[in-house]
């Protein structure tokens, strides 16, 4: 149950949406609850991360972003009639690639990062259209890149706002001034150092890049194998389907009633 602290115009279902969208935001899932039950093993190897496999997780977790809007984009279709997302088929992929990842330990990471984000990407996409998002706006692609950054619950990202609308200030004000002139990521507009838009991915991937080092650290545990790989792989895509829905559920309502209105709706709200 939920209430709002002051009155609003919000249909009773549109306010079920809400409040439903803030409790996927705020409470962690069943699937990183799962991850976080090894927690005081990973945190411990991840404060242990020599400074130079940091700086390569990081840079994985910024190239993997980098490719999979331009990739998923070119074969998304971006007129397909509205229908439900396909989240179980995504979870099927990248959870295999996870059991393949673990069977083959930190040599294949970079593969498996790699595959599982491109899917993970694509099943946000999904998750975009279906609320109603254009796919060929520069907006909506920006939108689905968010959602890496979204929902951080993790020990190693104190030092970083994790609530919604707080997280969604801070990476706009990243987007204002690297957009100018731009109207799609697809195309050349991810080549070239100069480009302003590699500053939004080096934003998101600096929250994207905390979760992949305890993906990481957690397939190396010898114990997990093949199954612990699939396991892990699983908890991110449902995590970040989650937030998916709940983001690109806000968007959708931000359309039709203003965005201040819904932040302000959406911060009234108290969860019990």
């Amino acid at each position: 149950m939920s209430r709002l602290i002051s009155n609003t115009k919000l249909t009773e279902s549109d306010l079920k949406i809400l409040t439903h969208a803030k409790q996927q935001m705020e409470e962690i899932g069943w699937a990183m609850k799962g991850l976080n039950s090894v927690g005081n093993i990973i945190q411990n190897k991840v404060e242990l991360l020599p400074q130079k496999q940091q700086k390569w997780l990081q840079e994985a977790s910024y190239n993997a972003l980098q490719k999979v809007v331009k990739t998923n984009l070119l074969s998304m279709k971006t007129n397909k009639p509205v229908t439900a997302p396909l989240n179980n088929a995504y979870k099927a992929l990248v959870t295999s690639s996870g059991i393949l990842g673990g069977t083959f330990g930190v040599i294949a990471f970079s593969a498996d990062l790699a595959v599982a984000t491109k899917f993970m990407m694509r099943s946000i996409m999904d998750i975009a259209r279906s609320e109603g998002e254009d796919l060929t706006e520069l907006d909506t692609q920006l939108a689905c890149l968010q959602v890496f950054a979204l929902g951080g619950k993790s020990k190693h990202d104190d030092h970083l706002e994790t609530l919604y609308y707080a997280t969604r200030i801070t990476l706009n004000t990243t987007v204002k001034g690297a957009t100018s002139g731009a109207s799609k990521l697809v195309g050349g507009m991810l080549k070239g150092s100069s480009n302003p838009l590699l500053q939004i991915l080096g934003a998101i991937a600096s929250r994207f890049s905390i979760q992949v080092s305890e993906k990481f650290v957690a397939q190396a545990i010898p114990i997990l194998g093949a199954a612990g790989g699939g396991a892990i792989n699983l908890a991110f895509i449902h995590h970040f389907q989650r937030m998916a829905h709940a983001h690109f559920a806000i968007r959708r309502l931000e359309r039709t009633y203003g965005e201040a209105f819904i932040k302000q709706s959406y911060e009234g709200i108290i969860l019990n």
